[in-house]
């Protein structure tokens, strides 16, 4: 992925509030297809007013600089509400959520297992974090963030 890029997105978006979560580049050489997932930087959700505004924002800076000589497709959306978790940012930011887990703890009898759990904490310095998380019945399991294999917030329709 092109850096500059990626850059030029974040710088524009960033006085909005926003943040990039994640930047694909798709379509063909004549017609590229940009998409652009953005989050608030404070947590909240993200609003079809805030796409709005980093569309035009993004759109504007790409026109300024000529990018694929104004011949693209530009979407910017949120990552959703059942967002990957892909760093221990992510699992800070989201301490008190649940989220289905995909773990392979070396030594756990349960081998690689997928749970749903709420998020209860995150420890250690980076590359060393543990994460602490509890199940509904309240039971507690910590485990090497390293040993995530995926992970994403749930989502659950309210009755």
């Amino acid at each position: 992925m092109n850096e500059t890029l990626e850059s030029l997105v974040a710088s524009e978006i960033r006085p909005l509030g926003l943040e990039l979560f994640e930047l694909k580049m798709g379509g063909g050489k004549g017609r590229p297809v940009l998409d652009v997932r953005v989050e608030r930087d404070d947590g909240e959700r993200v609003t079809v007013d805030n796409c709005a505004a980093a569309s035009r924002a993004i759109e504007s800076r790409l026109d300024a600089d000529g990018f694929a000589g104004g011949n693209y497709v530009l979407e910017v959306s949120s990552p959703g509400v059942e967002r990957p978790l892909r760093n221990a940012g992510d699992w800070r930011k989201y301490v008190g959520r649940t989220a289905v887990v995909t773990s392979n703890v070396p030594g756990d009898p349960a081998g690689r297992r997928t749970d749903e759990v709420e998020i209860a904490g995150v420890e250690g310095d980076a590359g060393q974090e543990v994460v602490t998380v509890r199940n509904e019945r309240g039971d507690e399991r910590r485990f090497p963030l390293a040993a995530v294999e995926k992970a994403r917030l749930a989502f659950h329709w309210k009755r």
